[in-house]
This record gives C-alpha cells, sequence and structure tokens, in this order.
C-alpha cells in the first residue's frame, strides 16, 4: 500500500475507549478545531459498543459526560454504598442525601459509554481512524511521527497513550504488583433486592462487589468477586445451582437468595503504574495506571487525567502542557493508587487485623467527616489544586 502523510494534528490520541474519546470531546468542547485532532483504535466501533461490561461512573465522571453532551445515557444510579467485612462486625452506609446529590454514582456498560462518546466525536468533527495500530511512533524535534499498520502516516504536535489492555497483557511499570487474584464477573438476581444500593464486601479471599443494574432480562446486580485463580476457575465451571449457593455463602443474606447468574468472565488483577511521558508523548487511563477493581475508582481516574490533560492542551498544545499535566495529576493519582492498592490487600485473609479492619469501617461509619471524605474522594477524586472537576475551569 503506498504510505500516505497528513501533518495537521495538534493532538494524536492512541485508543478509542471512554478516557480517549472523553479526551477528544473535551479538547473540541476546548476550542481545538475537530479535524486537528485524530482518534486511532484497533477495534470497530461496532465491537466496542456492544462491548457488554458494566462499569460505575461516580458522580464527577458524570459531570464530565454532560460537559461534552454525552449524558444522558442508560445507566442505573447509585444512591447508596454499603461496605463491610465478611465474619465481622462493623460497616459503613454512604448515602447521597449526605451529599445532596442525585446519585453517589452510576452503573452502566462499557458500550454504552462508548456509543454516547462517539456520538459527541463525531459531532465535533474528530477525525477517526479504526481498525488500525499504531505500528511504531517517533518523536523527532517538533513533533510525533505514528506510522500506522494500514501504511499510513500521521504527525502531530503531542501523542496520548490512552490503550492500556488489561493486567496480565500488559509490560510491567514502575510501581507493579500481583494480587494473586482474578475477578470473576456475571450478572445475577436475588429474591429481595435493594434499589439503588451497591454493596463492597470484603472476604477471605478478596473484595466481593454488587453493583445495582437492572436489565430487561431481570438481573439486578453486575457482580464482580475477586478471588484466587484457581478458585475463579473452579466457579467459572460450577453448574448455576452451586455457583448461587457459593455466592450467597461468600456475600451473606442481605438481599436474600441469589436466584439467577449470566454468562461468568473472569480476568487477572494487578497494579500496573507509571506516569509516563517524554516531551511531546504521555499515557493517561489505564495506560498510565491499571488498578484493582476495589472501589471502582480505575475508569474515573482515567477521566479525570482527560480533563485535566484537555484543558493544559487547549491552551498550549506542546511539551509545557505535558509538563504541568503531570505536575497537577500526581497527588490525585497517588491518593487513589494507595487506596485501592490498600484495599485490595489489607481486608485479604483472616485473623485478628480483620477485626480491627471491621471495627474501622464502624468507626468511619460513626463519624460523619471521615466518611464525607471517603465518600468525596470516590466521587472527585482528591480535591487539592486542579484535579477537581478540571473540565468546569475556564
Amino acid at each position: 500500500m503506498m504510505e500516505q502523510h497528513q501533518d495537521n494534528y495538534d493532538v494524536a490520541i492512541c485508543g478509542a475507549g471512554p478516557v480517549g474519546l472523553a479526551l477528544a470531546a473535551l479538547l473540541a468542547r476546548r476550542g481545538i478545531a475537530g479535524k486537528r485532532i485524530v482518534l486511532i483504535d484497533a477495534r470497530a466501533l461496532g465491537q466496542s459498543i456492544s462491548d457488554p461490561r458494566s462499569i460505575a461512573l461516580a458522580w464527577g465522571s458524570r459531570m464530565l459526560l454532560e460537559e461534552v453532551g454525552a449524558w444522558p445515557l442508560p445507566a442505573t444510579a447509585i444512591h447508596s454504598i454499603h461496605v463491610s467485612r465478611r465474619g465481622h462486625l462493623g460497616r459503613s452506609l454512604m448515602d447521597r442525601a449526605e451529599h445532596r446529590l442525585d446519585a453517589l454514582g452510576y452503573v452502566t456498560r462499557y458500550g454504552e459509554v462508548v456509543d454516547a462518546l462517539a456520538r459527541a466525536v463525531d459531532a465535533a468533527g474528530v477525525e477517526v481512524i479504526r481498525p488500525a495500530r499504531v505500528a511504531s511512533l517517533n518523536e523527532d524535534g517538533g513533533h510525533v511521527t505514528l506510522a500506522l499498520d494500514d501504511g499510513r502516516t500521521l504527525s502531530a504536535q503531542v501523542a496520548v497513550g490512552a490503550e492500556g489492555g488489561v493486567f496480565g497483557q500488559q509490560e510491567d511499570k514502575k510501581q507493579t504488583r500481583d494480587y494473586g487474584q482474578h475477578a470473576v464477573i456475571a450478572r445475577v438476581a436475588t429474591s429481595s433486592p435493594i434499589p439503588h444500593r451497591a454493596f463492597e464486601r470484603f472476604t477471605d479471599e478478596g473484595p466481593l462487589a454488587l453493583l445495582p443494574q437492572d436489565g430487561a432480562d431481570g438481573l439486578q446486580y453486575a457482580l464482580v468477586w475477586c478471588v484466587q485463580p484457581e478458585r475463579a476457575a473452579s466457579l467459572q465451571a460450577m453448574e448455576e445451582s452451586r455457583f448461587l449457593a457459593e455466592l450467597g455463602e461468600a456475600f451473606g443474606g442481605r438481599l436474600g437468595r441469589f436466584t439467577r447468574v449470566s454468562a461468568r468472565l473472569a480476568y487477572p488483577l494487578g497494579l500496573n503504574a507509571e506516569a509516563h511521558a517524554t516531551t511531546r508523548t504521555v499515557a493517561i487511563g489505564n495506560a498510565a495506571q491499571t488498578l484493582h477493581p476495589v472501589a471502582g475508582q480505575g475508569l474515573n481516574l482515567g477521566l479525570r487525567d482527560a480533563a485535566v490533560l484537555a484543558r493544559l492542551l487547549a491552551r498550549c498544545p506542546g511539551p509545557e502542557a505535558i509538563g504541568r499535566f503531570l505536575d497537577e495529576r500526581a497527588q490525585d493519582r497517588k491518593l487513589i493508587i494507595a487506596l485501592t492498592d490498600t484495599m485490595a490487600r489489607a481486608f485479604v485473609g483472616s485473623g485478628p487485623l480483620q477485626s480491627v479492619l471491621g471495627l474501622g469501617l464502624a468507626t468511619l461509619d460513626a463519624v460523619k467527616p471521615a466518611r464525607t471524605l471517603l465518600a468525596e474522594v470516590m466521587m472527585y477524586g482528591r480535591r487539592g489544586g486542579s484535579s477537581f472537576l478540571p473540565y468546569r475551569q475556564g
């Protein structure tokens, strides 16, 4: 194929998942012409839209989607979050009423978010190249050259990596940890659901989350059950009745009996993070930090990355923006990485420490300022500097 060259882009975004799409839409919203932004993705749009995975959007992420015209979308609101330790006293309950919000967050499909953001990007006139992969990237002087696997060569002032993949398929970054867990994901129904309440239940093997997500199929919750790899394989292979019984034993009876489950998938869990950047390239979202799914912070942290980077690139699409981005995102990234890493490890196992941690949840529930602070970190990230809802700034 004859090589084609294009030299008109301010920003090239590698990866058109929710974070890459959000960055493109925010850049256009901030004043960069759509034709000067290019999105490159290996998957056809239809593949991404049909992705059935459930994801949790924090309230701050909803505000970002509103900013670019990608909200409302089909989603189930989370009004309260119940956190507990299986077999130990103590629990904490966070409720939207304490924050005077419509919801603490939302549960939706990955494909729904991609669809809404793709329409916003299309309306902004952003160029999208898919399916295509970046075969090589070369940074030289005043631009970055990207060679695609279809023979095209692009250049841009800045290239942004927004395609991270999942832990186990990535090269190790500076901060990496294998948790020795797999997440079993599915959707389930119960006999006594509590509408709009999410659960984070810590067990000896790892956290078990149930996120409210009503569907036409009658299934009411998205399940994320973190267990050892051998246990995950066993849970996937079990007959439905036995799986539901095992799930009921692990979670307890707060929602009655588990009555149905969808197909079960599993993937390995780990921490893999590095604030990677060069003079004209930078990684955001999952490409910069892959986290344990406890507390559902990965995508929301990535969307905050996109918000800050869009604001800075709109002011100056070059090296200065990348340097400032790393500075402004450092504290929020550090806090969320430390929070999820600590939660993923501290609550695993048995013994006296788990009783102490259970009592810690009770203390958290009794001390409103501490509970409020934790909820706000989960909804908005760290409130310092410009990390908090930066896309609202001028």
